[in-house]
């Protein structure tokens, strides 16, 4: 009898365990994108697009910190296929990043589901095609992570929300672009520029009084971005997942591939007002506008704004440096376990990347330090987990720039797990960069004219520096990260801006040490493709 009663109890505590674990684990999102081809005409013009369900830009991914995200993508263009998610951090996943050196394309005419945790992670973030020029034909859309509810946020909740997805566009189809990058020639200056997908037709509508959070990210290819609302000011509350120290600006200077979150009050008179969006450091200067529409309102917007000093940031190093150190943060995770002094860790090792244009077989490529990367037809992180030889080396490309002339390579720089490095991108060149590491976010500590020396680290913000994906590099000048490699796997490091990396201007990081361990890493995923030297038997 005392058994029995015993063996009843044990098994409703263990009901009630199992239904407590049940309810704790982190909620599930299914997404099914058929990506086709279509006809869109955002500049005016009939050309070729990429859509998603139909849906140019993309369809919006909204998801709550910790969440899993299951996106089934059917292929149903006449090329193989792959979508990046430009700064989710794929804890322990590079299998799902969705770029070259790690996934095998999706096939024509098939499919492949990415699974993955927007893993401690809150901000605005977007995706993107990373194969081929797919990006230039549309295949983005937002990808916005909201804190769970039981985590503050150090800001008033916001009345609203707006995405904005600002972007450069050419008319010319995507094939075309592609072909001239083959065939030696850089690509001109694009056509114009769109918010959403629509060049000067996006309304955004709210009520005098409220204030709402406007989600900005630059998913253009080539241009950094000026951005500001007539009349209004922005309260940046966040840079790619980092809540910020809330400083009010009349514009915001967004580089390729970066966002920022601000909040708007909708304090003016009740009429509409432009949104614009506007190229910097570029002959001519390209411009598109938005509504700003306050409920109750039948007035139009007045004439747009004057491209000057009133409305543009006209770039210094002296402003530039201004701006920049007040981009500091206040919290960099939404569950954050102590402070992250990031400035009292030794560094390991000290890395510094020079971008260069170069001509490789009487063709125009880009290098980093003297090595113009080419895609191996067998995936790097396939390579390394099969141990297949003749992939990649570890030895391809240097810790430092070097001199001579760039040849074709597979970069790919060798760490060790939990190694915490500092980067400089050195950009000798006349053009602004824009560089981004998948996987990471770095801590932006300094930046500079001229040539780094370790002098400048003197300079460095070593305190509250703002933790970011990407960084912009203003011509020949330096900017300096530096990361802690807390997440093992094959990480792309590539310039943002896209004809840039087509041609060459990145390399991957392999993070790696000699235990294997789900702790640290998830075996390769039962689904995974398989192309070049790995088989599934491999």
């Amino acid at each position: 009898m005392k058994q029995a009663i015993f063996l009843q109890l044990f098994l409703g505590i263990l009901a009630c365990l199992s239904g407590f674990w049940v309810n704790a684990e982190d909620a599930y999102r299914y997404f099914t994108w058929e990506v086709t081809y279509g006809t869109i005409s955002p500049l005016g013009v009939p050309q070729q697009g990429i859509l998603i369900n139909g849906l140019f830009p993309g369809p919006n991914v909204e998801c709550v910190t910790n969440e899993n995200i299951i996106v089934n993508v059917i292929n149903k263009l006449d090329e193989p296929f792959l979508l990046t998610w430009n700064g989710v951090k794929q804890r322990k996943t590079s299998w799902q990043d969705g770029v070259l050196g790690t996934n095998c394309p999706i096939p024509p005419n098939s499919n492949w589901t990415y699974k993955f945790q927007a893993k401690d992670q809150i901000g605005t973030y977007n995706y993107f095609p990373s194969t081929k020029l797919h990006r230039a034909a549309g295949g983005f859309g937002c990808f916005n992570i909201a804190q769970r509810s039981v985590i503050s946020i150090p800001y008033p909740q916001p009345d609203g929300e707006f995405t904005l997805l600002v972007s450069d566009w050419y008319k010319t189809n995507f094939k075309v672009l592609q072909q001239k990058l083959d065939s030696g020639n850089p690509l001109p200056l694009p056509d114009g520029l769109l918010i959403n997908g629509l060049h000067e037709a996006a309304i955004f509508a709210g009520e005098p009084g409220k204030t709402y959070k406007f989600r900005v990210s630059n998913v253009g290819m080539a241009n950094s971005m000026n951005f500001r609302i007539q009349g209004h000011l922005l309260k940046l509350i966040e840079v790619e997942g980092a809540h910020t120290l809330q400083e009010t600006y009349e514009s915001l200077d967004i580089h390729v591939g970066q966002s920022v979150a601000v909040l708007v009050t909708l304090h003016a008179s009740p009429k509409d007002y432009f949104i614009v969006a506007s190229t910097r450091f570029t002959k001519p200067i390209l411009t598109t506008t938005a509504i700003l529409h306050y409920d109750g309102s039948n007035i139009a917007a007045s004439q747009p704004l004057p491209i000057g000093p009133t409305y543009q940031i006209h770039w210094s190093m002296k402003q530039a440096r201004t701006i920049r150190l007040n981009l500091t943060a206040n919290a960099a995770r939404p569950n954050p376990q102590g402070s992250f002094h990031y400035g009292t860790i030794p560094v390991a090792r000290t890395i510094i990347l020079g971008n260069t244009q170069a001509k490789i077989n009487g063709k125009l490529r880009y290098a980093v330090n003297s090595i113009s990367y080419e895609d191996p037809a067998t995936p790097l992180k396939l390579a390394d987990w099969f141990n297949i030889p003749g992939v990649f080396n570890l030895n391809t490309i240097k810790d430092k720039p070097t001199f001579g002339p760039a040849i074709l390579g597979t970069s790919v720089i060798g760490t060790t797990l939990h190694d915490f490095v500092e980067i400089i991108f050195q950009n000798n060149e006349t053009a602004i960069q824009s560089w981004h590491l998948d996987g990471y976010s770095f801590y932006v500590v300094g930046y500079g004219s001229g040539l780094w020396t370790p002098e400048f680290r003197k300079r460095y913000n070593l305190n509250d520096g703002i933790p970011r994906h990407t960084v912009q590099v203003y011509p020949s000048g330096w900017s300096a990260v530096m990361v802690s490699l807390d997440n093992k796997g094959m990480w792309n490091l590539r310039s943002a801006i896209w004809s840039r990396n087509y041609l060459g201007q990145q390399l991957y990081v392999r993070v790696w040490n000699n235990e294997k361990s789900l702790f640290t890493e998830t075996d390769i995923p039962p689904n995974a493709l398989f192309c070049g030297l790995a088989k599934p038997s491999s």
